[in-house]
């Protein structure tokens, strides 16, 4: 396990946090498919927070993404490294998911998050923050739909409509199990909302959510939990 302090020059407040997401939004690059589904190394990223000891644990767990087995994995913990604001949540997390990433002893491949992309009030979410620092391919599978609408897609497992702000697509709702709650999925960073989707089909063979995702909770929490007994630094 990693351990992270915050970074040097690190945004404190939301004004700062807001100019970095304005520049770093205009190199998200959204005209690349990607790697196709079913292929390569597919790595899932999450967080867990502890705020009463102020600790964030991040893990990172590659799979192959043809057999879904474990090919790596790694983890981080350090401080919180920004208050709570909705919109901002990337600012959070960021320094320990990057610690993660690189102490892989592999190639991540195409980056899978528990959060959105596109999906997001200043269409900046986390997999496209993370896309952008890592240059890495990068989607957002979340659980809820934030503040988009959607019409409910059809019963059956690959059903998907348009996630809208007012016009806009910035994702799509996607069943990834027959007659079950939809994901919410949306692009990060080099990869077409359509291969997003297919990625977030190919991870889903047997629950709800992508299987990076479950990898990445159960492992981010027992990181968070032996991190509890250890002593980080205060800065």
């Amino acid at each position: 396990m990693t351990t992270v302090r915050i970074p040097a020059g690190w945004p404190a407040t939301e004004e700062e946090a807001r100019a970095v997401q304005d520049e770093l939004r205009a190199r998200v690059v959204l005209d690349e498919p990607g790697p196709p589904p079913g292929t390569g190394h597919v790595t899932g990223v999450d967080v867990a927070y502890d705020d009463e000891r102020d600790l964030v644990a991040a893990a990172a767990v590659v799979l192959d993404a043809a057999g879904l087995t474990v090919v790596a994995e790694a983890t981080a913990v350090g401080r919180i490294s920004f208050p709570y604001v909705p919109g901002l949540l990337a600012f959070r997390e960021i320094p320990t998911v990057l610690a993660a990433l690189e102490t892989l002893p592999c190639p991540p491949g195409l980056v899978v998050c528990d959060g959105y992309g596109l999906a997001h009030p200043r269409r900046f979410g986390l997999a496209g923050h993370l896309g952008v620092l890592t240059g890495l391919p990068t989607i957002g599978v979340a659980k809820n739909p934030f503040t988009f609408s959607y019409e409910e897609p059809a019963a059956a497992r690959g059903s998907a409509s348009p996630l809208l702000a007012d016009t806009e697509e910035v994702g799509r709702a996607l069943r990834t199990r027959h007659g079950v709650k939809p994901v919410y999925v949306s692009v990060g960073h080099r990869v077409s909302l359509d291969n997003a989707c297919g990625h977030t089909l190919a991870l889903t063979p047997a629950y709800r959510l992508p299987e990076t995702t479950r990898r990445a909770d159960a492992l981010c929490r027992r990181a968070l939990q032996e991190a509890t007994t250890r002593q980080l630094p205060t800065s």
